[in-house]
């Protein structure tokens, strides 16, 4: 309730903030995830214990009512339900668009520890074509492996070269690739299943770290070019090509040309905003301020929090709802046994604390637990 509290302080004027209760289910499937969905749209919404006056209601029916919106990123910590709610958003996002008629929706997870498939239930290849979703007509997902989409537009060996001089160069291009795809496919709403916090700051800063990828590389250029010209026409890749730098060359004008109209759009309020997503914990809350400050740095659009996993003070009924999570949590704690033998693993089983574990006395008393010691 205490960061619940800071978050209506911090955000209830200028954000939606959308209060989402702790469900004794998982949410897995379609029927779940629509279950969701209508959370976070404001259905049976609840105070939580708090009065809230902010202008902005609590829901994200704003992005489904803003229908020129193209690029919708869900990011936040890790574990705060960030999959959840992409997932979530997308499925209203694709019956609102068909209903329109205006064209598929994709949704894109950027995290290497890819949950998308875990989440809607069936497979969706790793580093492959848009999957369409099971159930819908006009929803796809996608799983982004960056190493194999920058093998796709630049030879393996070239990358390892340039990423020597220039770090991330593969994500780099991973991005431009999925900017040509949302491009050429025409999807009418792209949301990003982001990874945490960091590694998505580092995705959307993209276009103006590319500018200085070109700067790098340009000089690059210069100084093997009378390498390359002493070398003459035999200079050719393993396909045959004749003019291996050349065709790079052409790739990087292409990926210039694409990253630059990715940044005016991811700039533009209308076509691009984030969805911030956390829970009510010390880390999440600052995480999320950190992120705010940061989107505002970068000038791309936030106007929308959901705070997730939330329990309900007013709730009477808690006990069913533990009772339900400790027999979903013991069927995982089983097949962790069964997966990791006693013989050849030390699993140590953690309960849940009522406070939270800050601070030096909590955290030796954390672990003693670790070490048997409790």
């Amino acid at each position: 309730m205490k960061y619940l509290k800071q978050i209506d302080e911090l955000y209830a004027e200028d954000f939606h903030v959308v209060k989402v209760p702790i469900l004794a289910e998982e949410i897995r499937g379609k029927d779940m995830i629509m279950k969701y969905s209508k959370m976070i749209m404001g259905a049976n919404q609840k105070s939580f214990g708090l009065s809230s006056t902010s202008e902005y209601p609590g829901s994200l029916v704003n992005l489904i009512e803003q229908r020129a919106l193209r690029w919708i990123f869900c990011g936040g910590k890790g574990g705060v339900g960030k999959t959840t709610t992409s997932c979530a958003l997308a499925t209203a996002l694709a019956e609102d668009r068909a209903q329109n008629n205006l064209g598929p929706v994709l949704i894109i997870s950027t995290d290497p520890a890819h949950n998308l498939s875990d989440a809607f239930k069936q497979r969706i290849s790793p580093g492959g074509d848009p999957t369409k979703v099971l159930g819908f007509e006009n929803l796809y997902a996608m799983e982004i492996e960056p190493q194999t989409a920058a093998e796709s537009v630049l030879p393996r060996e070239m990358l390892k070269d340039i990423a020597k001089f220039i770090p991330g160069v593969d994500e780099l291009v991973s991005f431009s690739q999925i900017a040509k795809l949302v491009k050429s496919m025409e999807f009418s709403a792209v949301v990003f299943d982001t990874a945490p916090t960091g590694h998505t700051l580092k995705l959307l800063n993209f276009p103006k770290l590319f500018e200085k990828v070109l700067e790098q590389l340009g000089a690059l250029k210069d100084r093997i070019d009378p390498l390359l010209q002493s070398l003459g026409p035999g200079l050719a890749d393993s396909t045959g090509n004749p003019d291996l730098f050349t065709s790079a060359n052409q790739s990087i004008d292409e990926l210039k040309q694409v990253v630059a109209e990715v940044g005016e759009q991811m700039k533009d309020s209308e076509r691009t905003t984030f969805v911030c997503v956390a829970i009510a914990e010390f880390l999440s809350v600052y995480e999320t301020e950190r992120l705010v400050q940061e989107l505002f740095t970068l000038e791309i659009d936030s106007r929308n929090i959901v705070v997730n996993q939330l329990l309900d003070p007013e709730e009477t009924d808690k006990l069913s709802l533990l009772k339900a999570r400790s027999a979903m949590q013991q069927k995982y704690v089983t097949q962790i046994e069964d997966l990791y033998p006693r013989s050849e693993f030390h699993i140590c089983k953690v309960p849940v604390r009522s406070e939270e574990i800050r601070g030096l006395d909590l955290l030796k008393s954390f672990a003693a637990g670790l070490t048997g010691e409790q």
